[in-house]
């Protein structure tokens, strides 16, 4: 039997190889889903979903993909230290970020989707309108983006707006990579970054607002094992002007705890927790959003997690209960 569920996916560099994990097991138990969002490394999961990839498609994309290559420099970035200092200086960002584009618009044209208007769905309601959509933040404007429909306010057709820019807007790790700039109808540009800054874990996006919901959105998000106990600070040794801005950068797309759900709502109840600390031959270790040198053992380990939380929380899942509980009045 089919079940449908709409899916939510927290942003996180590197780490987004625990979230196919727990697609994984997620697709096992017979659920298809229907509308996704994401940001960041979320957004990359859902909109691969969206065009039809299957978990294990997305794992060997992953496990072939070396993240180093996605710190792609320019001529100026190649001179150094003071090269990288030029380019945050002059363009907002060390790394070009065109290989990631490349790598997803070819997966994408894979699949024969490559626009939004390829993932259009029946739904007359905006917020479904689109099988997949993106969390970005508009620096110039201090806003929060949904794309594809906030490009409307840009004067943009959504239908025509290629998937794989909308995903490079939500993954512009600030400083790390050059930031998104997109002109609006008046000619005015604005900078488009990760949508990690504003909303990195956005599963308010696909609630339909009634008190009985046709089928559950599961959230899938990047957490420390006990979701409900705070999380002591995680040093960040600085003792250098590099070590300096990945801390900056750390801080703000990491710092997003289990604080940010509501408990109200019921979001504890519908969101798979996958700890990012792994442990490997008897050594504990965090693993970062901006850790490209990441290993493949490393990768596997966080996969393995994803898989191992999926498979306690769907033993535990019963969506009745849930809506008896949170929605119906």
């Amino acid at each position: 039997m089919t079940l449908k569920v709409d899916a939510v996916f927290e942003g996180g560099g590197v780490k987004g190889i625990g979230l196919v994990g727990a697609v994984s097991e997620v697709e096992k138990a017979g659920y298809e889903f229907e509308n996704l969002a994401g940001t960041s490394a979320g957004a990359i999961v859902a909109s691969l979903l969206a065009v039809g990839y299957s978990s294990a498609q997305l794992k060997e994309e992953l496990e072939q993909l070396d993240y180093n290559a996605f710190k792609d420099e320019s001529l100026l970035d190649k001179l150094g230290f003071i090269g990288k200092s030029l380019s945050l200086g002059f363009e907002y960002g060390i790394y070009e970020g065109e290989f990631f584009e490349s790598w997803l618009e070819r997966l994408l044209t894979a699949k024969g989707k490559k626009t939004f208007g390829d993932i259009r769905t029946d739904y007359k309601e905006e917020q479904y309108r689109y099988k997949f959509q993106a969390i970005a933040a508009d620096l110039t404007d201090r806003r929060l983006l949904v794309l594809p429909g906030d490009l409307k306010d840009f004067g943009y057709d959504p239908d025509k707006f290629g998937i794989s820019r909308a995903v490079r807007m939500s993954m512009s790790i600030p400083f790390f990579f050059e930031p998104v700039k997109l002109r609006d109808s008046s000619g005015r540009p604005h900078y488009i970054v990760d949508g990690g800054l504003l909303s990195n874990y956005p599963i308010w996006l696909l609630d339909d607002g009634s008190s009985d919901p046709p089928w559950p959105t599961f959230g899938f998000k990047l957490m420390e094992t006990d979701r409900r106990a705070p999380k002591g600070p995680d040093r960040n040794p600085i003792n250098n002007p590099i070590s300096f801005l990945k801390a900056v950068v750390g801080t703000m797309l990491d710092a997003h705890d289990s604080y940010h759900i509501s408990q109200s709502k019921g979001d504890y109840d519908r969101t798979i927790g996958i700890p990012t600390a792994i442990s490997l031959k008897g050594i504990e270790k965090e693993i970062k959003t901006t850790d490209f040198n990441i290993k493949q053992e490393e990768s596997q380990a966080l996969y393995e997690n994803g898989v191992k939380v999926a498979k306690k929380f769907l033993k535990m899942w019963d969506f009745d209960k849930w809506k008896k509980k949170y929605r119906k009045k």
